[in-house]
Formats: C-alpha cells, sequence, structure tokens
C-alpha cells in the first residue's frame, strides 16, 4: 500500500449527479491526461479522447453490467440492509450486512417471498455467506424487482439503476459500476473505430469497494470473477505483436488482463476468479495505458496507478486536478494514463 495519502478532496469536487442530465451527453466530463515517462500533464475534455490513441492501438473495455445489489428486509433484530458483493454459487452470495447485530443462522426475509440465511463468515471479513431461498435467474429476476443502487453519501437523491450502466454493458454481475467507461457514448465508440482504433471486451463483476465504516477491502484478498473470450485473447496478442498499445478501460481490466499472463507473456482466454494486487513496482506484462477516474486516497486503486506512474507524478497531477476543480467518483472526470515518447 501507499505510504502516503497526500491529497484531500474537497466537499465541493464530488461528483453528484450524471453529467448527461446537465450538460446532455456522457462524453461532456473533462479529462486529464498523464505521460508515463515524465508525468507531463495535458487537460482537455473526454469527448477528444480519440486523438490520443493511433491506429493500430487497442482499447479492452469491461462488459459488466450493474445489477442492484442494496436490498432491504426483516428478520427477528429487525429491519436490516444487506449489500451484495460477490456470487458464490446460484443461490448463495458474499453481502455485507449493514446492521451491527447479526450472527450465523440469521434468516432475512425480503419482499417478495425472498428469503436469505446467514450460513458463514466469509474470510473477506466484514462479509458473510448468505444462502437463498432462491437461485439461478429466479434469483436474479427478484434481485432486479426489490434492489436497489447503492448510494454513497456524495450523492444527494436516489438515482435510477440506469445512471450506473455504461452504454455497452452487456453482462450483469457487477455490485458497483465499472465506471472508467461510463464517459463512452456510442457516437464516441463509432470514432474511434472509424480511426482504425481496435476495440476489446472482458468482463470483470466488479465487488464491493467500500464496507461502510472507514473499512475498505484488502487489496491482498479481494475476490472478483472474470471471463475473457478467446477473441479477446487473441486480439490482445497480436496487436502487441504488432507493436500496437493495449490501453485497459478501467482497473478492472487492468486486473484481469494482468491475471491471464501465461508463462509465454501471452493472454490466455479464461473464465476464473482473480485476487491479482497490483502495486508500486509490479512488472505489467500486458498493459500499456490505463483510463481511469479519480480515486480517494484510501483507495487500493491508487497503488494500481503506481504501477503505471511514478507516485510524484501521480500525486502533483491530482493535485492539480483538484487546483482545476476537477470532478471525483463514478460520475466524475477522467484520467488517462499514456506511454510516452509514442
Amino acid at each position: 500500500m501507499m505510504t502516503s495519502t497526500r491529497f484531500d478532496i474537497p466537499t465541493h469536487l464530488n461528483a453528484t449527479e450524471p453529467i448527461e442530465w446537465t450538460k446532455g451527453k456522457r462524453d461532456q466530463v473533462r479529462l486529464m491526461v498523464m505521460k508515463r515517462d515524465n508525468g507531463e500533464r495535458y487537460h482537455d475534455q473526454f469527448s477528444n479522447i480519440a486523438s490520443y490513441f493511433k491506429k493500430g492501438d487497442l482499447l479492452v473495455f469491461n462488459n459488466s453490467r450493474t445489477i442492484p445489489p442494496v436490498l432491504e428486509g426483516k428478520s427477528p433484530i429487525g429491519e436490516v440492509e444487506i449489500r451484495l458483493s460477490r456470487k458464490l454459487s446460484n443461490h448463495e452470495w458474499e453481502v455485507l450486512i449493514v446492521n451491527p447485530d447479526y450472527h450465523i443462522g440469521l434468516s432475512i426475509h425480503f419482499p417478495g417471498n425472498l428469503k436469505g440465511t446467514i450460513v458463514d463468515y466469509s474470510k473477506n471479513r466484514p462479509l458473510v455467506i448468505m444462502s437463498f431461498n432462491q437461485s439461478g435467474s429466479n434469483l436474479f429476476n427478484a434481485i432486479y424487482q426489490i434492489g436497489k443502487p447503492i448510494r454513497y453519501e456524495y450523492i444527494k437523491k436516489p438515482l435510477p439503476l440506469e445512471a450506473y450502466q455504461t452504454v455497452y454493458g452487456t453482462v450483469p454481475g457487477s455490485v458497483e459500476l465499472a465506471s472508467a467507461g461510463r464517459a463512452f457514448s456510442w457516437e464516441l465508440l463509432t470514432e474511434l473505430k472509424r480511426k482504425g482504433i481496435q476495440i476489446a471486451f472482458l468482463s470483470l463483476h466488479a465487488g464491493l469497494s467500500y464496507y461502510e465504516k472507514d473499512r475498505w477491502p484488502s487489496p491482498e484478498e479481494h475476490p472478483e470473477p472474470f471471463n475473457i473470450p478467446k477473441e479477446t485473447a487473441d486480439l490482445i496478442n497480436e496487436t502487441k505483436k504488432q507493436g500496437g498499445r493495449v490501453i485497459a478501460v478501467g482497473t478492472t481490466v487492468v486486473r484481469a488482463l494482468e491475471s491471464a499472463v501465461n508463462k509465454f507473456q501471452t493472454v490466455e482466454s479464461m473464465d476464473t476468479v482473480t485476487n491479482l494486487y497490483i502495486y508500486k513496482g509490479f512488472s505489467l506484462k500486458v498493459v500499456d495505458g490505463l483510463l481511469t477516474g479519480l480515486h480517494e486516497p484510501e483507495a487500493s486503486h491508487l497503488d494500481m496507478l503506481a504501477a503505471f506512474i511514478k507516485e510524484d507524478f501521480l500525486f502533483a497531477a491530482y493535485e492539480e486536478a483538484i487546483h482545476y476543480n476537477y470532478l471525483w467518483h463514478e460520475f466524475g472526470d477522467m484520467n488517462l494514463i499514456l506511454p510516452g515518447g509514442q
């Protein structure tokens, strides 16, 4: 973990609602571009992002779609809120119990005859394992009917689930928005293809990034399921062979791709769970550049960014972003980190 968190986010820089609600389009957020080798920075609009790529580059997107993971029910200890984090089987999930007083064996009754029972503690504390009385598509249908998106304290009012989706998300499973790709509109994706910039997709279902009460997942023990299709793996390997750059759209994509590197230093198609922790000094094998949001000082995502760029460059850029009133969190502005000298 980083030994120092050298910045504070002023309250007025919390993005509280989707940019398209005020400016009409998703791609109207701002973009800070950083060079990996020297920390050189540019300030632009996200709508101009295609100009920073070149023919032969490959952008890899996470097409996981956000589900509504907040469920409210009743139990012998009173009303209970749970937050789904990770699917373990057709009927079991790792969940966060927001209420403090719970125990193994506690059953919670949700609307629509859905019942969940705490069957064990997860090794990823404070999460627990919950078994539901429905499974498969029936359980997913129940979750969609009664669940709500997670709303952290900086969001002023409840927002519809659609606000927490990318335009290309097709595989339901994330409990929080894989937000790095949120600013892409269909027009921007079409522009990328028109310029000869390649696009590929994988799925990584993001778990909870915050456990309330100033608790965060351990970066060394934060399993998340992912799937890399063969066509995506093949395109990545061919891009690298031809000297193109692989740009990850989001830290979730970095985590999946770097987890799938074999002994030949190529990416394999796989469907599994990753526990990979990427930090300062980590040797990136696949990913050359990263598009990401702006991260809180407590977030382990900053550790990953330190694998791309020196901490001094990174924190100088964040201080500049604060000075220029960039917005933070899932509806905020974006940061593109690219190799220098290209």
